[in-house]
């Protein structure tokens, strides 16, 4: 599959650094991300959790769920994941998402952003079980959302990406470790969208 590039009518920052970041609109078509979209919406065991944020306690606004093969438990802001078993349609995201990725993907953290005032704060996946330099892949349905970055040391050094319904993003290199990233809440009205960030956790 062709990468996209970043043109400017496509509502992407120019010169987004592509060691860093893979971008592919409609890896999966329009009826294959709605069905998964409201299929998704529907059967996957959402939670609500409060996390530690610069030493404050918050509510996620957000719904999460954590899926993968087993013992692949996952910690970050105060929370520990346990893993679901692979349903049939994330196991069939995944080997779509590995063939262009390269790698194989032992876990997936879901994200359900349910309208506009459902976002996630800046951070970086730099977890210890993610490893050094983690490849990360990222697969968005529903809902055309900014995903904004921004560089920890400069923060004027900053792209924004507009993921779209059935897109992959590849998330690589020292992103983790230099970068941060964001989906803001929106004052636009905003319909419902599903992220899924396939990782290893080592």
């Amino acid at each position: 599959m062709a990468q996209m590039s970043f043109f400017e009518d496509a509502g992407q920052s120019k010169g987004l650094p592509t060691e860093l970041l893979d971008y592919y609109p409609a890896l999966f078509n329009a009826e294959e991300s709605q069905a998964l979209l409201q299929k998704f919406i529907d059967t996957i065991t959402w939670e609500q959790r409060t996390i530690t944020m610069y030493g404050k306690h918050m509510v996620t606004p957000r719904l999460t769920a954590w899926y993968g093969d087993t013992g692949k438990n996952y910690a970050y802001s105060g929370n520990k994941f346990n893993p679901f078993p692979w349903t049939p349609e994330l196991l069939a995201i995944k080997n779509r998402v590995e063939t262009i990725a390269g790698i194989t993907f032992n876990s997936v953290l879901l994200n359900y952003y349910r309208n506009g005032n459902d976002s996630v704060a800046w951070h970086s996946d730099n977890e210890n079980e993610l490893g050094q330099q983690p490849v990360i892949a990222s697969v968005s349905f529903g809902q055309v959302r900014s995903f904004d970055i921004r560089h920890k040391q400069n923060h004027a050094e900053k792209y924004s990406i507009k993921l779209e319904n059935g897109s992959l993003l590849l998330m690589k290199g020292d992103l983790q470790q230099h970068w941060e990233h964001r989906i803001a809440k929106s004052a636009i009205a905003m319909k419902a969208r599903i992220n899924l960030t396939f990782r290893i956790i080592k």
